[in-house]
């Protein structure tokens, strides 16, 4: 069996490769690009794995490299990806890998005869931001992607083209966020952290559990125990004991150096809005065919700080000190929402606060600030349990299983996002046929029943950043205002978007 891989380099792929070479009888082919890094990297796979490992060099935006990945393969595992910061800091890089790379990896994958199964990893950042009103999401919630987000956005457009390329064995894996052994490292370079919202739901899932989880799929589709498994969206989660906020967020990795979220920040330094996350509803779906989810998060932040000596020293520094050096070195990066309160940055101030005056009255002190960790919005456990969920409305019977869908659920479901369905007929349960819709703003196009219902995708013209027109958009979309007014005045009516040189714009459109 050859299983073909990308983004074996990265945190969740390296698991990935390492958990399904435990299998018999399997060929592994990855992927690395030309950095110098790699050719290390490369070696040290040949070593360990010899025959068993097969390796191309290239970019994953090559055709040529993709086409020499895939061929002959029976699985292919689509895990590259350029992650924030990195994303925020070369939007090119984020387009090249999360984009143009899922577009070649997917054709080729479309041009391979037989075809092999594809498994593509996209990301929780497509359901955008969630507070305390709608913490839980699923599939088939809408897709709204935060504005200057890079990485999520092109996501976005890798994931809509793997379900509108025709693949015979397909299935999309939402992955939510990912704790790591380099966690605080790669987090202490940059102001991305104070992207976090202190009532953002985190549902934190391990690497290992990650990597595990594609090792189970292989091992239990290869002995054919999964026939349903295929053609549907799910979201990789790590149920009740990965659920979480920011606020305990930092509270778990500062206390690793003998810190909390309120030793080292003030509530002003951080996002208020703009920020993605979300405890999954249908989480289980996944476990319960592959019986992946392991590491409890508290005591895998225990485990991240026992691999790093280094960082047990914090707890013997003065807070004071490591303010000084690091934190207040990180709320002042450009990527930090202090800094572009500071710099008077107004788009990225609007999109993440409501404006600058919204910014400037957020306090300093922790005194009021009502966090869901701490039950001000009621118990923090049971809010937390799927079944006191209070799910959002996908515009039609959702009883109704997949293979009864008809005409008339999709006239629902168009006419909740606004729009219609031009299409006259469909042939009862073809989820997978393509039928054209129309949107709110006039748009003609075609998509999938199961693109639309079960993937959260609308219109490809307006719905899809860039640029960002949610404001416009949820006064006409009670789909999309369900969500977006739990963080956003529905007074709002600004238009995001990135200038020809890559600035973050913002306009108020006229009502």
């Amino acid at each position: 069996m050859r299983i073909a891989m990308t983004g074996t380099s990265g945190n969740m792929g390296r698991e990935a490769l390492a958990q399904t070479m435990e299998l018999p009888n399997v060929v592994c082919r990855v992927l690395l690009s030309l950095k110098k890094k790699n050719n290390k990297l490369a070696k040290a796979l040949k070593k360990q794995y010899g025959e068993r490992i097969e390796i191309v060099r290239g970019t994953i935006a090559d055709s040529k490299a993709c086409e020499a990945l895939v061929k002959d393969a029976d699985y292919v595992v689509h895990m590259a990806a350029v992650i924030p910061p990195h994303s925020d800091a070369s939007p090119s890089a984020s387009e090249e890998c999360n984009l143009l790379g899922a577009v070649a990896l997917i054709d080729a994958v479309a041009d391979c005869k037989p075809q092999p199964k594809y498994i593509h990893i996209s990301t929780v950042a497509l359901y955008g931001n969630r507070n305390e009103k709608h913490p839980f999401g699923r599939v088939g919630d809408p897709l709204l992607v935060s504005p200057f987000d890079h990485y999520a956005m092109h996501k976005l457009y890798g994931e809509r083209h793997c379900l509108d390329a025709g693949l015979k064995m397909w299935v999309v894996l939402r992955q939510t966020a990912m704790l790591h052994p380099n966690m605080m490292h790669d987090n202490i370079s940059d102001g991305l952290m104070f992207h976090t919202a202190l009532n953002a739901p985190l549902e934190w899932v391990s690497s290992r559990d990650s990597g595990y989880l594609i090792k189970r799929i292989l091992e239990r589709d290869m002995a054919g125990e999964v026939p349903s498994f295929w053609k549907k969206i799910y979201n990789i989660g790590s149920g009740f004991k990965g659920m979480e906020t920011g606020y305990d967020t930092f509270n778990d990795g500062f206390a690793i150096i003998g810190g909390s979220a309120e030793k080292f920040f003030k509530p002003k330094y951080l996002a208020a809005r703009n920020f993605h996350g979300l405890w999954f509803y249908d989480g289980g779906e996944l476990e319960k065919l592959f019986h992946y989810q392991r590491d409890d998060v508290h005591e895998y932040w225990k485990w991240i700080g026992s691999q790093h000596k280094l960082y047990k020293l914090g707890k013997f520094v003065p807070k004071g000190l490591i303010d000084l050096f690091l934190f207040r070195r990180l709320r002042n990066h450009k990527n930090s929402p202090y800094r572009w309160v500071k710099n008077g940055d107004t788009a990225r101030v609007t999109a993440t606060f409501g404006g600058m005056e919204k910014a400037r009255a957020l306090p300093g002190k922790w005194e009021g600030v009502k966090l869901i960790a701490k039950g001000d919005f009621g118990d923090y456990d049971e809010m937390r349990k799927v079944e006191n969920a209070v799910l959002l409305d996908h515009g039609y019977d959702e009883s109704k299983p997949q293979e009864e869908w008809d005409i008339e659920d999709m006239r629902q479901a168009a006419q909740f996002r606004g729009g219609e369905v031009v299409s006259e007929t469909m042939k009862k349960g073809d989820a997978y046929k393509k039928l054209v819709w129309k949107c709110c703003e006039g748009h003609e196009f075609e998509a999938s029943p199961y693109t639309v219902l079960r993937g959260g995708h609308w219109c490809p013209a307006c719905c899809q950043p860039t640029p960002w027109m949610f404001d416009r958009l949820a006064k006409k979309m009670p789909f999309y205002a369900q969500v977006w007014y739990d963080s956003h005045d529905p007074e709002e009516n600004y238009l995001y978007d990135f200038d020809e040189d890559g600035n973050a714009t913002v306009s108020e459109e006229e009502k």
